[in-house]
């Protein structure tokens, strides 16, 4: 068993993918969207090893959270994130947790 609970493994998880692949992702398209294949290609360039299977759960989860938006295969950032987009400002996983009213 680990050290850690399920509840702080899940956020582990979500900061994770929040900052690994997502907000570069977001950053890098210029747009508050990305399909699940533009994410798949991120996740794969920028976890190594073990932490791809983690990064997966993540998604899924900032999704149950509210912090994205999914429709199909198109998934958005919450609508209080998208001055942080065009400013191209560093939004860590506490701000988007925040901007989404979840904290």
């Amino acid at each position: 068993m680990s050290a850690k609970g399920k509840y702080a493994l899940a956020t582990e998880r979500r900061r994770l993918v929040w900052a690994r692949v997502i907000w570069p992702l977001v950053l890098e398209l210029g747009e508050p969207s990305f399909t699940l294949a533009q994410y798949r290609a991120k996740r794969a360039a920028a976890c190594s090893g073990g932490e791809t299977r983690a990064a997966s759960r993540g998604l899924a989860s900032l999704a149950q959270k509210g912090v994205l938006l999914r429709e199909g295969d198109l998934y958005s950032i919450h609508y209080r994130l998208v001055p942080y987009l065009r400013m191209g400002a560093e939004c860590d996983y506490a701000t988007a947790m925040h901007e989404a009213g979840r904290l």
